[in-house]
């Protein structure tokens, strides 16, 4: 090495370590999203995907997080928990994601649960059953209120009516079996009487046999539907066929204007627990919820063309809780911004309030929900100001 070579040396290499820290700190951060964007839950996939799309490029534009543009990778599962599984997979080993937004049924995301456990990965997902969140894994949280939620809701507006005598009709997918599940560990605690309890698969086309049991068992005051997708319209167009005069409750898994266009005429009258999205120009002027489900709900069909539905509304409030704890953490840190999503407070989605904690990874409480009632083909909701 030559004295001026020796000389140099020391700039060349403080030079290089310059430029390497100056490229690590204006390097792409990395999300993956896997979602249902085909697929018999299309429903829930589509508008997660468009909403995070959409709101990625809005982030991008300004300037992106701490000064960091967010590359996207997109895979649709098809509603295959198999599938979930392999993008899952490519997503984190591949793709080198620092955090994913994936999960749109409980299938498919207790296929990525364990995936985002073993890589330390940030997983924010879209799933509607408790299982998805309960119990607390702590690389998993989720935006979508629970099953276990609906239901209590459900059986709180039943009480107030004085109906306490359900017949039950679920579905046999893991949403499905699983709210069936939840709301039966909470009958007593609203004094609710389940007197028939029936079920269909994920492909049957009518529920007549189903719902005439039902409507030959005594006593009964109400039904209730635990179900997703096209399964919940068919019961509620049988119901209508049977002329079953008691109330009819679906899901939180019914909440896009999808469902009254599979229903038809058949869903007027039926109850169902949702977010405040679904009805977000008729909330109260004084609600703290209004300007954010109205701005989400304005930019979503303006930019879409599209109806809102509130699985829309999750991706969003995944996006931002993501976001926000991104900023707190001054990086895209996998443990930092774990911890940072953990100590997600106050902040105000699509969904409700969110306050996480270490025991807590959803962060709502059931004064998230409110009762919606389907009438002249359009939600309208139940006790305003409640």
């Amino acid at each position: 090495m030559t004295p001026r070579v020796g000389r140099l040396l020391p700039r060349l290499l403080a030079a290089a370590a310059f430029l390497t820290a100056a490229s690590a700190a204006h390097a792409d951060i990395k999300i993956g999203a896997i979602l249902s964007v085909t697929g018999p839950a299309s429903f829930l996939g589509d508008p997660e995907k468009k909403t995070i799309e959409m709101y990625v490029a809005d982030i991008n534009a300004k300037g992106g997080i701490n000064g960091q543009q967010i590359k996207l990778f997109v895979y649709d599962d098809g509603g295959d928990p198999n599938q979930a599984r392999t993008f899952g997979t490519r997503a984190l080993e591949q793709d080198g994601v620092d955090a994913l937004l994936a999960g749109s049924t409980t299938a498919t995301t207790m296929a990525l649960i364990p995936l985002a456990e073993d890589a330390q990965v940030p997983l924010i997902n879209f799933a509607g059953a408790v299982q998805a969140v309960t119990p607390v894994k702590k690389w998993n949280f989720k935006t979508p209120h629970t099953d276990l939620m609906a239901c209590e809701k459900i059986f709180e507006d039943l009480k107030k009516r004085g109906l306490t005598k359900v017949g039950m009709i679920s579905g046999k997918d893991a949403f499905g079996a699983s709210m069936r599940q939840q709301c039966m560990t909470v009958t007593g605690k609203y004094g609710i009487e389940v007197l028939a309890d029936e079920s269909y698969g994920p492909g049957d086309t009518d529920m007549t046999p189903q719902l005439t049991k039902i409507k030959g068992t005594a006593g009964i005051q109400a039904v209730v539907n635990p179900g997703f997708g096209q399964g919940p319209a068919i019961v509620t167009r049988n119901y209508k066929q049977l002329d079953i005069k008691v109330p009819l409750y679906e899901s939180h898994g019914v909440g896009s204007k999808q469902y009254i266009s599979l229903a038809g005429p058949a869903a007027e009258g039926v109850r169902l627990p949702a977010a405040a999205l679904l009805v977000a120009e008729k909330l109260p002027d004084n609600d703290p919820q209004k300007k954010v489900v109205v701005d989400y709900k304005t930019t979503y069909e303006q930019k879409t063309g599209q109806p809102v539905s509130t699985f829309g509304g999750h991706a969003y409030d995944g996006l931002m809780i993501l976001v926000e704890a991104m900023k707190r953490a001054k990086s895209a840190d996998k443990a930092k911004v774990r911890d940072e999503i953990e100590k997600t407070k106050s902040f105000m989605g699509t969904g409700g309030v969110v306050n996480m904690s270490p025991t807590d990874h959803l962060g709502l409480d059931l004064t998230a929900f409110r009762m919606l009632e389907i009438k002249n083909g359009d939600w309208v909701l139940i006790n305003p100001g409640s």
